[in-house]
């Protein structure tokens, strides 16, 4: 009985020390923003751009890149925010140019290619801005989990866009992992983007 609880005493040894030497899981990163890796949605943006040119996310691989969903006649949360993550590039400095800003608009109708090219040109921070047809844009908002509906207004062209308000960050290698809402602090966002351009593919 001795040797049977002394055998037993020496494997759990060894099998402790086995473990001790296999390399521990790298810690996951703390972000402030809602931590969405490894989702099932946000996972294609095959859009045009205002050039007319089919963008996707491909294109901006090796670049974190922030994806918002809005239109141009939005007056608070669209500008709010475009102003917002383009003040976050630039406090990034030199790395801030590893970030891209997307804006997809939800409004197709009003926000023709040329309204689309002076609104973001007023923010700079080349942001790119995209622009589907509606079965397009909805199908991408679909994809997205982005909501996004006409309210009508005092006459028919002077509606407003309801709209999920809120950012969807992809890191370098092009996948999806942050959801930052409107009304989070821009410097929390600056963080949590720095954590991602120090990540290593």
């Amino acid at each position: 009985m001795a040797d049977r609880i002394r055998r037993l005493i020496l494997a759990a040894a060894a099998g402790t020390g086995l473990a001790a030497c296999s390399p521990a899981a790298p810690p996951k990163p703390s972000f402030t923003s809602i931590d969405i890796t490894g989702a099932d949605y946000a996972k294609s943006l095959d859009l045009p751009d205002a050039d007319g040119k089919m963008r996707s996310l491909a294109d901006f691989k090796g670049k974190v890149t922030v994806v918002f969903f809005g239109y141009t006649q939005c007056p608070d949360v669209c500008p709010t925010t475009l102003a917002e993550l383009v003040q976050v590039k630039k406090n990034l400095g030199d790395e801030g140019k590893r970030i891209q800003i997307v804006f997809v608009t939800v409004d197709p109708e009003r926000d023709t290619p040329a309204v689309l090219k002076a609104y973001v040109g007023n923010f700079g921070g080349d942001i790119v801005a995209l622009r589907g047809t509606p079965e397009q844009t909805a199908a991408v908002a679909k994809g997205f989990k982005v909501f996004f509906a006409k309210v009508p207004g005092p006459t028919p062209t002077s509606y407003t866009m309801d709209h999920t308000a809120g950012s969807y960050v992809f890191d370098a290698q092009g996948r999806v992992r942050l959801f930052t809402r409107f009304g989070a602090a821009p410097k929390d966002l600056q963080g949590d983007l720095k954590i991602l351009l120090d990540e290593k593919a």
